[in-house]
């Protein structure tokens, strides 16, 4: 057992260092921390943090710490000192202060499954640069005919391919409507290639890695996550090898040809670019969708509304003619399913920061150093803010100023550049489904938190056709 110690040692000084740092801080800033309990010795508070629980709730302990402590508390978590903020306010300002007061600070262990130039990851210049080259494509694609005929082809043959089913696992099949569109809309892999369902069983395999105990050992799923990730970084470099063999007058149009023509990057940075992107199309997309049909079941009014919008837009059009962009921006109440089920749902509960200097914000000091979670979820539940907070009400969104009241995309400088993208795919996929289909659940199934959302029974649904298709 001596060969474990040079191992180990640096693994708990690097766990015990910031619990014991914290007892020489000076008596005067120690009265400015919040509240809390900085937990166990050597993992502190973070296995009781990550606790799954139902996405539609805080989970038991962000209610109790909040109930002890106040809406916003310190803690000890992911080997750091921690302030969780589960305060609107003190969110909005974590967020709309990236670069000046906070910085990104995800744990060292995703590293290695998102690499070193991922969104999530990088700050800066180079953090705007990347984010600038998705926002441009994907801010000028996102209305073009060409998208949204991709998203309303790929949609209709999801809707025929289940004529002759009386039963669907909806997320799985959901994942691979959202995966298909994004290797066709990014790279022109076509849904029927090997490659493509090559891709989507690494991504599930990728996303598998992200909660996981961070051991890298064989057979572990944080080990196959970061050999998960390798598959995926060697594909997208055979194709850009492929591209840059290419004639110029044989170029595809996609999001690769364009980030080639136009951009100067590295290998390795368009790789990285083209994964986050799959990451966020894929993943958080096919999650959202399955949240909203999840509210949809039990909520039948909600339905009722939704069908009557896309009813009307079906009934303005020719038989056979395909969804504009100026049908999307008739679908006002689609608009407030897709964002009443964000805020019901919480695709992502948190974000991780540290603070890059002591900042101070109101009675409370958060130290220079020490990582800070603003926890979305928790405005998402508060009774201050939302009227009846644990009731899926579409119609709430009839108010803009409900906007201001919600982060489920995040904000600030690090926006998810994709929301536009998704919000576009889901309407044009849930005007084909109301249209076509009924469904309830069939089994006892919720979405779980993770912290990623995830349903246990792959939200399995007892379907039925329409009395009249319309795909």
């Amino acid at each position: 057992m001596v060969w474990l110690f040079p191992i180990l040692f640096p693994l708990l000084i690097a766990l015990f260092l910031p619990l014991l740092l914290l007892q020489f801080l000076p008596k005067q800033e120690l009265k400015n921390l919040p509240n809390g309990s900085m937990g166990w010795p050597l993992c502190g508070e973070t296995l009781a943090f990550l606790k799954p629980h139902r996405s539609t709730s805080t989970g038991s302990f962000l209610q109790e710490h909040c109930s002890r402590y106040g809406r916003v508390f310190k803690s000890h978590l992911f080997g750091s000192p921690t302030i969780v903020s589960c305060d609107h306010e003190l969110n909005m300002f974590i967020l709309q202060n990236e670069e000046r007061l906070f910085q990104a600070s995800y744990p060292k262990p995703l590293h290695g499954i998102l690499g070193q130039f991922s969104l999530l990851i990088v700050s800066g210049d180079l953090h705007k640069k990347l984010r600038n080259i998705a926002v441009s494509f994907i801010s000028t694609s996102k209305s073009t005919p060409e998208f949204l005929h991709c998203v309303e082809k790929l949609s209709v043959s999801m809707m025929n391919s289940w004529r002759d089913c009386k039963e669907i696992t909806f997320y799985r099949e959901v994942k691979k409507f959202t995966m298909n569109l994004m290797v066709k809309h990014l790279l022109s892999i076509e849904p029927e290639e090997p490659l493509a369902l090559e891709i989507l069983e690494d991504f599930q395999t990728y996303m598998k890695g992200f909660v996981s105990l961070p051991v890298y050992l064989p057979g572990t799923p944080y080990a196959s996550a970061v050999k998960a990730r390798a598959r995926l970084s060697s594909t997208v470099h055979k194709i850009i090898k492929e591209r840059h063999k290419r004639n110029m007058g044989m170029e595809k149009g996609d999001f690769l040809d364009v980030i080639l023509s136009k951009w100067r990057l590295s290998d390795t940075e368009i790789i990285s670019i083209v994964l986050d992107i799959l990451l966020g199309g894929y993943e958080t997309t096919a999650t959202l969708l399955a949240l909203i049909v999840y509210f949809l079941a039990q909520s039948p009014n909600a339905f009722e509304n939704l069908k009557e919008e896309h009813h009307a837009i079906r009934k303005s059009k020719e038989e056979g003619q395909s969804l504009t962009w100026k049908d999307y921006q008739k679908m006002e109440f689609t608009y407030n399913v897709v964002h009443e089920a964000m805020r019901c749902g919480n695709v992502v509960k948190f974000v991780h920061r540290k603070a890059l200097k002591d900042v101070k914000f109101k009675e409370y000091l958060i130290p220079s150093g020490w990582k800070v979670l603003p926890v979305f979820t928790a405005a998402h539940f508060d009774p201050s803010l939302h009227e009846n907070p644990g009731e899926f009400n579409p119609w709430r969104w009839t108010d803009k100023a409900m906007m201001k009241k919600v982060m489920p995309f995040g904000g600030g400088p690090r926006l998810c550049p994709g929301a536009e993208l998704a919000k576009v795919e889901i309407a044009l996929f849930l005007h084909h489904l109301v249209l076509n289909y009924r469904w309830k659940s069939k089994a006892e199934d919720f979405p779980l938190a993770y912290p990623y959302v995830e349903f246990q029974r792959g939200l399995l649904l007892e379907i039925e056709p329409t009395e009249q298709s319309f795909s």
